[in-house]
C-alpha cells in the first residue's frame, strides 16, 4: 500500500486501526536491519508515493517536502543553489526524506551542523485515528512550545507516520579541502584530535578511524579525518596548522567527495556482503573513546567531537556480548545494524530510564501496538 497524498495515508491508516490490523511503515526500506526487526504485520504501507516539493524559496533559507521523497532529490535540488542539508545519512542513494528523519541518521558533519533535531523546523504526520498533524512551521526560529516533531524524530515509524519534513537549509561554503593524519597509536591521534578541537578554528568534521576502518582508505594506522569549510584562506590555514601534528594528505574536489562517501556508508558497506553481521553505536565520553575504539574487533569510525563511534561485528552474536559487556561498565550502546534474522539477540541491553517514557509516549500514540511492533530496539 503506497498512498500518493497524505489525506489518503491517513485514512489508510485509519481503516487499518479500526479492523485492528498490525502495520509495517517503511519508505524505501533501506534500513531493513537497522534497529529491531518488525514482527510480521498484516498490511505494509509504504510512504514512497509521497515524493513532491511542497516549497522552497533559496532566500529564505527553508524547504519543505513529502517525506516519500529520495534524499538524493532533496541534495540535488538544493545543491543546484549552492545550499544543503548536511546530515550526511547512510544509504543517501536509496533512502527517503522521512526514513532518514524517523531513523534520526546523521553523520560526519554532526559536530558543525547537528542532527535532524537541529535542521527539522517543522512537520506533518498521520496518525491512527486519521488526523493529520502539523508542528512547527517554515521558519528557522518557531516560538516556545511543545514541539511534537521531536517525538517522531528516532521514533522509527511507531508513533505515526511522517507525510511532510520541513528543513532549515545552509548556504554551501565557497572551499572545502580534507585531510587524512595517521597516527602509530589512538592515544597519539586523540592527543590531536585535543589540539585541533582546543585552537581557533572549527573543522566541520573530526572523525577517528581504527586500524581496520584506516585500511579500508588506504592506511592501515589510527587516522583522524578533518574536513576544513570555510574561505580559501580559512582552509589555507588548517593545511599550515594541521601538517605540525603528523604524517598525513590533503584531498580535494572528487578524493575528498569519495573519503566522506565512504565513511558516510560505513556500517553499509560492512553489512552489504555479511548477512550475520552487525554494527555497534557506543556513546562515551572523549575521555573513554580511545578504549572504546580499542576494544572493538572489527573497523570501526567515532565522531571524535561527541564520544559516538560505530563498530563493526562479523556475527550479531559477538555484537551482542560486547554490548552485554560494555552495559556492566555503564557504557551507553546499542546494536545500531542487526543480522537478517535477531529477533533472539539482546539490541539495547541498559534502557536505564530512557524506556519508560518511550513505552508511555507510544500508549498515547498507538495503544493497540500495531505500527512497527519491535521496530525501536525490540522493546518496543
Amino acid at each position: 500500500m503506497a498512498p500518493t497524498t497524505a489525506e489518503d495515508l491517513a485514512l489508510a491508516l485509519r481503516r487499518l486501526a479500526l479492523h485492528e490490523c498490525t502495520i509495517t511503515l517503511q519508505g524505501c526500506g533501506t534500513k531493513r536491519r537497522m534497529g529491531g526487526a518488525i514482527r510480521p504485520s498484516d498490511e505494509t504501507v509504504s510512504v514512497s508515493g509521497l515524493n513532491r516539493l511542497l516549497q522552497y524559496e533559496p532566500r529564505d533559507l527553508t524547504i519543505s517536502v513529502e517525506a516519500g521523497m529520495p534524499w538524493r532529490d532533496l541534495t540535488a535540488r538544493l545543491a543546484a543553489h549552492r545550499q544543503m542539508v548536511p546530515l550526511d545519512p547512510p544509504f543517501a542513494e536509496s533512502a527517503t526524506v522521512g526514513g532518514v528523519v524517523a531513523a534520526n541518521c546523521s553523520g560526519p558533519r554532526r559536530r558543525l551542523y547537528g542532527s535532524a533535531r537541529d535542521l527539522v523546523i517543522g512537520m506533518q504526520f498521520a496518525t491512527l485515528e486519521g488526523k493529520l498533524v502539523d508542528t512547527g512551521g517554515m521558519v528557522v526560529k518557531n516560538v516556545a512550545g511543545l514541539d511534537m516533531a521531536k517525538l517522531m524524530i528516532g521514533s522509527f515509524g511507531t508513533l505515526a507516520a511522517i507525510t511532510v519534513v520541513n528543513f532549515k537549509v545552509l548556504p554551501q561554503p565557497a572551499a572545502e579541502r580534507s585531510f587524512l593524519l595517521a597516527f602509530d597509536s589512538a592515544a597519539d591521534a586523540m592527543a590531536a584530535r585535543g589540539r585541533i578541537a582546543a585552537a581557533a578554528l572549527e573543522p566541520a568534521t573530526l572523525d577517528l578511524l581504527n586500524p581496520a576502518a584506516g585500511a579500508l582508505v588506504g592506511n592501515r594506522a589510527w587516522m583522524l579525518a578533518v574536513r576544513a569549510a570555510g574561505n580559501q584562506a580559512v582552509v589555507d590555514r588548517y593545511e599550515r596548522e594541521l601538517a605540525g601534528l603528523g604524517s598525513g594528505v590533503a584531498l580535494e574536489q572528487e578524493q575528498q567527495q569519495r573519503l566522506w562517501r565512504h565513511i558516510e556508508e560505513f556500517a553499509p558497506q560492512f553489512l552489504a556482503e555479511r548477512p550475520d553481521g552487525a554494527v555497534v553505536r557506543a556513546s562515551c565520553t572523549l575521555k573513554e573513546l580511545a578504549t572504546a575504539m580499542e576494544s572493538f574487533p572489527g573497523p570501526a569510525v567515532a565522531r571524535a567531537g561527541s564520544g559516538v563511534c560505530y563498530g563493526c561485528f562479523e556475527q550479531g552474536r559477538e555484537a551482542a556480548e560486547w554490548l552485554a559487556e560494555a552495559a556492566g561498565r555503564g557504557v551507553k550502546a546499542v546494536m545500531e545494524f542487526g543480522p537478517e534474522t535477531r529477533s533472539e539477540l539482546e539490541m539495547w541491553p541498559a534502557p536505564a530510564g530512557d524506556l519508560e517514557p518511550m513505552r508511555r509516549v507510544k500508549q498515547m500514540f498507538d495503544p493497540s501496538n500495531l505500527l512497527n511492533r519491535g521496530r525501536l530496539y525490540q522493546r518496543i
